[in-house]
């Protein structure tokens, strides 16, 4: 089979939902059937054979087969696993929607496939700073192993938010939400 109906195979292995959700690829087991190209790139976009998917149902639904085990993606169907190359992390949070104020904030975000998370415990947020240009790059934990990397200008608003806090004896800025303070940055 060509690579270019593999795609078109693979999309017609997911299973329709029936009521709103996600499949459950955590319990599907397929054989690997080798790589398939497609890059979901830094920003979110997502390539099948160097040409971007300009069809933003068609991203979402490969959004929800994708899966990750150790430092590999794989879109997953009941009777199919192809491996993927993901440049930094599958999603990208696009949007966030703050609620209350203080410890009792609470912050959603909203990914470049419609998923929505609240941070919290069961949804960390964390800020990797590159050792060499001390650039910060936040990632929000979106379900399973999957994480999105918060936008740039959903992270200024982060940074906006932040508010003075001690975690295990160091002054950092951070935000709350869902109860939990995450630090964003140093205190200086």
């Amino acid at each position: 089979m060509s690579d270019a109906g593999k795609a078109a195979d693979l999309l017609g292995q997911i299973p329709k939902q029936e009521k709103k959700g996600l499949p459950p690829v955590h319990l599907w087991n397929p054989p690997f059937c080798g790589d398939l190209d497609m890059r979901i790139a830094r920003d979110g976009r997502w390539y099948y054979m160097g040409t971007p998917i300009g069809r933003p149902a068609m991203v979402r639904l490969f959004s929800t087969v994708i899966r990750r085990d150790g430092d590999d993606y794989f879109l997953v169907t009941p009777v199919e696993k192809v491996g993927i190359q993901v440049e930094d992390a599958p999603f990208v949070a696009v949007r966030l929607e703050v609620m209350g104020d203080g410890e009792e904030q609470r912050l959603r975000f909203v990914t470049n496939v419609e998923d929505e998370v609240e941070a919290g415990a069961e949804h960390p947020l964390r800020v990797v700073i590159a050792p060499q240009t001390q650039e910060p790059s936040p990632y929000i934990h979106v379900r399973a192993n999957l994480e999105a990397l918060v936008h740039r200008n959903v992270f200024y608003q982060l940074v906006e938010l932040a508010v003075p806090g001690v975690v295990e004896g160091e002054n950092w800025l951070g935000v709350w939400s869902g109860g939990v303070f995450f630090p964003i940055g140093r205190a200086e």
